[in-house]
């Protein structure tokens, strides 16, 4: 199959190098930063990305939209979801009757839409499938063994994709809830935030524990309240990604949760938000606005919020979490 990847970063990169593991899969990646395809080209690698990973000579890169998408049978969009709207706009004339699989995580501000919701309306399509779950593109990329959630209701797009994507290091559980994969794969790296933040103060691994259980429960229940599946919170979009994301300093939310707990000045997250994707931050004030337009109670989302926007302090967390219901 033809597989076009939108996007060069580490995780699109990375899920290039698993569709490749298929045999008979064309891979073609495809970018608007036009620094990253000549990079890619001339060394095979983007070492800001993914240090030390090559990609296969096979692969092609390219900026042109049309040439990337004119043979390809599955499109994978794996760009930063604030500029998913864009991309969508650039690609329409070219994916009509194309699966589409979404790699894209979070909110967008201002509309609060999904990203599925951001696709589907913008590319008028029902071939439409997301994946997520606990994943980082390193691991991806030097062949560990992965599970993945993907969620579609769509049958041919289910068994199209999985017959590309699934492979002896990449497991697949599907469900037909959009909403609960993209609601964990969104919250994950909100609750990472605060994660790197409990780490920062030298909270014990106990109280680690219970913000988990806690961000846990609430995520399960802002699933049902947004009419998902709850069942959700114990796939690998939701238990899997959380565990992963929440509890290693190899994700960039923790990672700036843990800068913001020890006290970095403005500038020096400003320095970091330059230099690294931090989802967390970008999602944090969709989901908080979307929660707000709800009308939902969400005492985790406001108290992280707060603390990140330097309203509230870090160590008012262990009463936060006596307190809270």
């Amino acid at each position: 199959m033809n597989i076009t990847i939108l996007g060069a970063g580490a995780y699109a990169l990375a899920l290039a190098l698993k569709f490749n593991k298929n045999k008979g899969n064309k891979i073609v990646i495809w970018s608007k930063v036009k620094e990253e395809i000549d990079t890619l080209t001339k060394t095979k690698m983007n070492k800001n990305a993914l240090p030390n990973v090559k990609m296969p000579n096979n692969f092609i890169y390219t900026t042109n939209e049309k040439k990337a998408l004119e043979k390809s049978d599955i499109v994978v969009i794996a760009v930063a979801t604030k500029y998913l709207s864009s991309v969508c706009k650039l690609i329409k004339p070219y994916v009509k009757d194309k699966h589409i699989v979404i790699a894209s995580k979070g909110i967008e501000q201002d509309t609060y839409n999904f990203a599925s919701n951001i696709v589907k309306t913008c590319l008028n399509t029902k071939r439409l499938c997301t994946i997520s779950g606990p994943s980082f593109a390193k691991d991806m990329a030097e062949d560990e063994l992965i599970g993945l959630s993907l969620a579609t209701t769509n049958n041919k797009t289910k068994k199209i994709v999985i017959k590309a994507l699934a492979c002896d290091t990449l497991k697949i559980r599907t469900t037909n809830d959009f909403l609960g994969v993209e609601l964990c794969g969104t919250l994950k790296n909100i609750i990472a935030l605060a994660s790197g933040m409990l780490d920062a103060i030298d909270a014990s691994e106990s109280t680690k524990a219970m913000f988990l259980t806690e961000s846990l429960n609430d995520t399960r229940k802002l699933i049902k309240k947004l009419g998902g599946n709850e069942k959700t919170i114990l796939s690998f979009a939701g238990f899997g990604d959380i565990l992963l994301t929440c509890t290693s300093t190899s994700s960039r939310n923790y990672s700036f949760g843990k800068l913001i707990g020890s006290g970095a000045n403005k500038k020096e997250q400003e320095n970091y938000l330059k230099n690294n994707t931090v989802e967390g931050v970008y999602t944090l004030k969709s989901i908080y606005g979307l929660i707000k337009r709800k009308h939902l109670k969400m005492p985790f989302i406001d108290f992280i919020y707060d603390v990140v926007f330097s309203y509230r302090n870090i160590n008012e967390i262990l009463p936060f979490l006596m307190e809270k219901d």
